[in-house]
């Protein structure tokens, strides 16, 4: 099992703490990484681009001019694609990108990207992290104690207006809640930090 320091918000060690294997100590799989990365990026587009088509845009009920003995080809609307103000041959339509991967496979690539946070000193647990009232300075203090550097992602275990507010603008960080944990997420963000209530109900959850 890998064993982890644990601060508390000040930057102190105060305790340690082991690691599941299941989740923190697994072989990093890449391509199962790879894999949800673009289904999670698919599932985001809203698939609204359209294009008319010549059925659709307006004009060219009349043949612009005569069949034969003008010397021009012959053309039979002026709204054809290959006129301008014409209709877009095969351009898109509104459609769904969304598709889904086996939950056993997202699991995994959280896993990977979990153990590899680990084996790459990405990750810092904190013991509580809680904020007495919304400041963004007192954030900002508790991660240059902590020593992270960097893009950050905090994960806290529950909802936190408190700890929230005082991280939505720090430049370079990002707070989520452990519910809408995602790989996107994991991956763009260098830096981890983790209360201990995070990683119990990660264990809990991905055992």
């Amino acid at each position: 099992m890998p064993k982890i320091d644990v601060y508390d918000i000040k930057g102190k060690k105060v305790s340690d703490v082991e690691l599941a294997d299941s989740i923190f100590g697994i072989e990093p799989n890449e391509a199962i990484v790879h894999s949800v990365l673009v289904n999670y990026l698919a599932n985001q587009r809203q698939g609204t681009q359209s294009t008319k088509t010549r059925a659709e845009v307006s004009g060219g009920g009349r043949k612009p001019w005569r069949q034969k003995g003008t010397g021009r080809a012959r053309q039979g609307s002026i709204r054809a694609p290959q006129w301008i103000k014409g209709g877009i041959a095969l351009g898109p339509k509104p459609r769904s990108y969304k598709y889904t991967v086996n939950k056993k496979e997202r699991r995994l690539a959280i896993k990977s990207i979990l153990s590899s946070k680990v084996l790459e000193k990405e990750l810092t647990v904190v013991d509580k992290l809680e904020l007495a009232e919304i400041k963004t300075k007192t954030m900002v203090k508790a991660l240059a104690d902590l020593k992270v550097e960097g893009t950050t992602l905090i994960v806290l275990p529950e909802n936190n207006k408190n700890v929230l507010m005082s991280a939505r603008n720090i430049e370079g960080v990002k707070t989520i809640t452990l519910n809408n944990i995602n790989v996107y997420d994991l991956l763009k963000y260098s830096k981890l930090v983790l209360p201990l209530d995070t990683v119990k109900k990660l264990e809990e959850v991905y055992a």
